[in-house]
Order: structure tokens, then sequence, then C-alpha cells
């Protein structure tokens, strides 16, 4: 019996034992738990429990010089589903509903059914099924109504020019992010900083009812002012076009213009161009820009920079003489004249309009002879061999061959304009220095960067060196002059101007030498002479029939700078030496404004104005035009116009300057548009809410005051 009382007790002991043992272990885990690990575990329910929202920011606007819209966000509908809405059904109606949910997403968005089934039956909280999508395609899926699908409103970039200035825009990507151009230079200036609104979720993905949130404000990004002037931009693109368009037309071209005395772009213009709102459609090659990404031989042109580094060193002087018998020897090699018949005795001058090889051959030697590496100093002075700086990414920096490696005859080469690769950016820079009274500045795209009403950056000429004398660069100046008006660039000349410039024709680099048939023409002048306020850069890769530079770059040249300095309301001189005899048209006229015009009211005002048209785009009412209204052109030039409607450009209008019509033209005008009117007043509108310019979704309503003034017609507001 003893041993029997004995066993139980032991057994209660034990099981006594193990309770105190779990007891224990269980205080213990508590305190790790309380003490030790509180903090993570917080943290996981809290990841468990709340969802973070993205807030977009609001990418900056890109404007041109003059505050007109080149890039800009616009909202986009994305199409998104909760898969755990339609999970969480019974089994029959689960099945039901995806199937319907899916069926009607595929065939609205044009999707593949399958792919869009395993999205929404996935076991993932949130799926994107389109990103961006058209606004009829969200407008109908909205109407559908469909269990677990959700649209949301995001930004997207939207270029209303279309094509203008593309290859220095680039475009933004599907996330808003820059991809090329200013777009993707500018990244960290335009994009702003996301928000974030924090919410609390229970375990089937739903809103817990009465829960806190938290919202996190984005910060949007800065506007960006390019020093792009989109009417100038016109003109180059213009006549791009026109020449791509000719006879005999080059595999691309580009034109640059610069403000020498700033380093202001004001237009760069490739030929083979892209609409950047559709990016994704073009080949990756039609969007390079080769004026600042691609380097070429600069023939004739570079004979400037030669000019000036001997004058600023005396190896030549305006007495200096050569002589030219056809050709020259150099270290054994025979280096040729272009011209067909010997140019003999010439002076500077001489040499300078002939472009005469064996003169610039001779002056490139005698800056060696003075001192070894001397030329490659002042090469290197003016900036090439190393990039501009300029904001766009993927700038080259041309082809200089290291110093030691180069011989005589690679000297005497690269005095004439051959053995030495540049960047079309690189050499308009370095010319513009001689314009710039031998100041090298550094080349710009950006005017300012501002924050609301705020000024975050403002472009201030930025010097990079002293290259040569003011002297010697007025003397350059005054002999690249005989160049257009006695020389091979009389088809630049521009009548009341004096125009400095120089053409080039040099052949294309290929395996073994120079590849058959094939050139790089260009032409490089500036404008007055005397005290230069433009440098326009024309280069034609592979021109086809004629190639040189005098006949399809020249032309280009003179058709630019002649609308330029008309828009710019830069006079002509007084005793301007252009070389022109005969004299010509040289009529301009002021360009009527027809942004939202009808298209054919536009053509009708154009056209009595003296002004051909050309017409893009399909619809009733003109949206953008190129020139720009009040600009003053050649008349008879063309303008171009882009037609569409009030549901165009992603649902965008841009809302038109109503002042000073009637109350009847103003809702018409406003009715063609897709937009309403708000009325105060009757009579004569005075005031308008969004100002003109605005752009606005469509449907919005403009808020126009009239004057009450009894002007005996009744109207009825609507």
């Amino acid at each position: 019996m003893a041993a029997v009382k004995l066993g139980i007790r032991r057994k209660i002991a034990l099981v006594l034992g193990l309770f105190l043992l779990a007891f224990f272990l269980v205080i213990v885990k508590l305190g790790v738990v309380q003490l030790i690990q509180a903090e993570d575990l917080q943290a996981r329910a809290d990841d468990l429990r709340t969802r973070d929202m993205t807030v977009d920011a609001a990418r900056g606007t890109i404007f041109d010089r003059n505050g007109s819209k080149l890039a800009i966000s616009i909202t986009a509908d994305s199409i998104a589903v909760r898969p755990s809405e339609i999970n969480s059904l019974p089994d029959d109606e689960r099945e039901r509903e995806a199937d319907k949910t899916a069926r009607t997403l595929a065939n609205i968005l044009d999707l593949d059914y399958q792919e869009v089934y395993d999205k929404v039956t996935s076991d993932q909280s949130y799926v994107y099924i389109e990103r961006k999508v058209d606004f009829e395609q969200a407008e109908q899926i909205r109407e559908a109504d469909l269990t677990g699908v959700e649209i949301e409103e995001e930004t997207q970039r939207y270029y209303p020019k279309g094509t203008l200035a593309a290859h220095v825009l680039g475009f933004a990507g599907i996330d808003n992010n820059g991809l090329e151009g200013i777009e993707l230079a500018l990244e960290d200036v335009l994009a702003g900083q996301d928000g974030r609104i924090v919410g609390e979720y229970d375990a089937n993905d739903n809103p817990i009812p009465q829960a806190e949130y938290e919202y996190i404000a984005p910060q949007d990004g800065y506007d960006v002012y390019l020093t792009i002037d989109e009417n100038i931009q016109y003109f180059c693109e213009r006549e791009l076009t026109n020449l791509m368009n000719s006879e005999f037309p080059p595999k691309n071209a580009g034109v640059i213009v610069m403000d020498p005395k700033s380093g202001e772009i004001l237009a760069m213009a490739v030929a083979n161009t892209y609409d950047p709102n559709n990016f994704a459609e073009y080949d990756e090659s039609v969007r390079r820009n080769f004026l600042v990404n691609d380097s070429y031989e600069p023939g004739s042109t570079f004979k400037i920079i030669t000019t000036a580094t001997a004058l600023e060193e005396g190896t030549a002087t305006t007495s200096s003489t050569y002589y030219c018998p056809g050709y020259i020897m150099v270290a054994g090699s025979r280096i040729g004249c272009w011209a067909s018949v010997p140019h003999e005795n010439q002076t500077l001058a001489e040499a300078v309009q002939n472009s005469c090889n064996p003169a610039f051959v001779t002056i490139g030697q005698s800056i060696e002879a003075k001192e070894d590496g001397l030329f490659y100093k002042y090469i290197e002075a003016f900036g090439f061999g190393q990039t501009t700086g300029i904001e766009l990414s993927g700038e080259a920096s041309g082809i200089l061959q290291a110093e030691e490696n180069v011989n005589q005859v690679e000297i005497a080469t690269i005095a004439m304009g051959q053995g030495i690769s540049v960047t079309p950016m690189q050499m308009i820079t370095a010319v513009s220095a001689v314009a710039n009274d031998g100041v090298l500045l550094r080349p710009t795209l950006v005017s300012k960067v501002m924050d609301g009403d705020e000024t975050v950056y403002e472009h201030q000429a930025e010097e990079v060196r002293r290259v040569v004398s003011a002297e010697t660069a007025q003397l350059v100046r005054e002999l690249i002059v005989n160049v257009v008006t006695d020389g091979s660039g009389t088809q630049a000349a521009i009548e009341g101007y004096t125009i400095g410039g120089k053409t080039g024709t040099a052949q294309k680099p290929g395996e073994g030498g120079y590849a058959a048939g094939k050139y790089v023409a260009s032409f490089i002048g500036m404008v007055p002479a005397d005290d230069p306020e433009l440098v326009c850069l024309v280069v034609v890769d592979e021109p086809s029939g004629v190639y040189y530079g005098s006949q399809v770059a020249a032309p280009v040249f003179h058709n630019v700078m002649l609308d330029t300095l008309r828009y710019l309301g830069i006079d002509p001189e007084v005793d301007a030496n252009d070389g022109i005899e005969d004299g010509e048209d040289n009529l301009s006229a002021t360009v009527p404004g027809v942004v939202n015009y009808s298209v054919a009211d536009a053509i009708t005002t154009l056209q009595q104005a003296g002004f051909n048209v050309k017409l893009s785009g399909s619809g009733n009412t003109v949206t953008s035009q190129q020139p720009a209204g009040e600009t003053v052109a050649k008349s008879g030039s063309t303008v171009l116009l882009t037609a569409g409607n009030g549901s165009d450009s992603g649902g965008m209008v841009t809302v038109p300057d109503l002042r000073g019509k009637r109350y009847a033209e103003v809702a018409n005008i406003l009715s063609v548009l897709g937009l309403s009117l708000a009325a105060e007043g009757t009579g004569e509108a005075y005031s308008q809410t969004p100002d003109y310019g605005a752009v606005v979704p469509s449907g919005s309503a403009i808020s126009v005051k009239f004057d009450d003034t009894d002007d005996g017609i009744t109207v009825i507001a609507p």
C-alpha cells in the first residue's frame, strides 16, 4: 500500500514538474516575445495590416525659352485587379466572375485571354492588367463594372508639339522616368518625389473601417525652360524636311543655331525625326541625335580654326602670300588641291576665300615650325577631343589622335580639316568662340529651372577659356566674309546682312581609307559678321547627286537665317557687304495666330495673309501651328498646321484667347473644342479663367466674363 502511494506521489510530482517546466518555458517565451522580438513582430504585423499606395509626383513641365509648352504631364488611366475580391467568392460564382472579368478585359484591351485570366485568379494582392490605356477603353471598362477591377489614375508624359525638337526633348517611359534627351539628362530635376497614402487592410485585403490613414504629399518636379525657341526650331525642321523631300535626298541632315554671346542653343534639329508620344514605334537609330552623339570629318569648315591659330601666333598675317601649283608635297606624300585649276599666287584672304588646300597645309606647317605641338594646343583649346558639357547624355568627344602619334602628313591634313573627327556640337561651339571675340563658352540647352514662381537656377554665360584675342577673332570674321560674298558660300548670302561663313565637303572614312562616293557636306556661318548674334551649322550626311557643302548646306543656312533674322527683329545693316548685286524679294509678313480656329478658317486666314499652308493630323480644329502666331516670317513661306479634335492630345485641350469676342462666338468656339462655357454677363468677353494657353481636360468649364454694356443684342444664356 505504501509503495502504491509512493508511486502516485512520484507521478504527481512528475506531472507538477512538467507543468512548472512548461509554465517556465511559456514565461521565457513571453519574455522573449515581449522584450526581444516585440519590435520586429510589431513591424511584421504592421506590414501585414498596412498598405502603401504611391501618389505620383507631377513631372515638371518643359517649356521653350518663351514659355511655350513642349512636354507636359496629363492624366491617364491604368487598369488593375484585386484577385482577392474574386477568389473570396463561392466556387461556382468565383469561376463565373473570373471568366467574365478576364474575357471583358481581354476584348476591350486587345490582350490574350489566358494571360488576363491568370492575373485575375492569381494569389497577388494587386495586379496591373494594362498601364495607361486610351480614354475610350477606360470608359468601356468603367461601364462594365467588373468585380475586383480598379481604374487607377496615373500621370503620363505628353508632347503637344509632336515631332518638334524630339531629339532635344527625348521622352519618358511608362513609369514616367526619363529615357532619352533632356528628359533623361534632367531626370532628378523633372521627376520630383512621389508621395504615399498608408492605410490599414484586413486579411482579405479590404480597407478596415474607421482605420487611420497617413497621407505623405508628393513633391512635384521642377519646371524647366529650355534655350530652344520653338519658332527657330520650326524654321530648321521645315528646311530639313524640304531637303529630305528633294529630288536627291541625303541619308540624314541636321542644323544647330547658337547664340555665341551666351552659349545658348536656340535650335537643334535632326532630319530623320520621330514622335516622342509614340517613341516605341521607331527604330533606335532614328532616335539617335547625331549632332551630339556622332563625329565626322569637318573638311574645310575646320580651316576657320587653322586660320585663327596662325593669326594669333603670328605665323600668318594679312600680308602673307601662298603659292598653289595644284598640289603640295609633304614628307614624300602628294596632297592635292580640290580645284582643277591651280590657284597659284594668293594672299591669305584669297587663300581663305579659295579654301586652297596647299595654302592651308603651309599655314599648318608654319604653326608647328614655331613650336612643336603648338597647333595641337590650340585644337584642344578650341574644345576638340573633349565633350562640350551640353546637357544631353551620350555626348561624343570626337576623335583626336594622340599628339605623339601624329606625323607631318597628318598635321598637314588636319590643317585642312581631314584626319580629325569632331561632333557638330564641338564645331559650332568652337566657331562661336571666334564669333564671341575669342572666348569659348560652354553650350547649354537650359535657360532656367523654376519651382512654381521661385527661380531655382538661371543660366549665365559660362566662360571656359579665352582661345584667341578679340583682334584675331575680328580679323578671322573679316576673312570669312569673302567666302560668302565671292567664294563658295554665295548661296548662304542674305540681302542686307554681312555674313561670315565657310563651306565644307569631306569624304567619309571607310574600310582601309575613305568610302567612295560618300561625303559629309556642311556650312557654318555667323551673322552679322562684324558683331555676330547668331551662329548656324548645317551638316548633311551622304548627300546624293550634288554633294558640295556650297550647293546642299549653304541654301539651308540661307533659308533658316532669313526667317530667324526677321523673327528676332535683327534689322538689316545699312552698308552691309552681302555680296548680292541683283537683289531679291525680301518681303516679310506677320503670321496670323490660328490655333483653335476651324481648319477651313485657318487656311483661309493664312492664305489671305500671303502664306502657304501644310496640314497634318485629322480633325476639324487647329491644335498647333509653326511658326507661332505673330511671328515675322518670309511672305509666301509655309505654315505647318496640326489638326485635331477636343478629344485628341490625350483628352487635353488648349484654351483659346477669348477676349474681345462676342458671346455667341465664344460659345461656338468652346463647343467646337469640347469645352463648356460658364458665362457672367453678355456682350464682349474681357476676362477668362483659365487663361488662354492653359491645357485643360476635354469637357472642362471655361469661366468667361462679358462686358454688360447694352449692345442691342439679347442673349439667352444656356
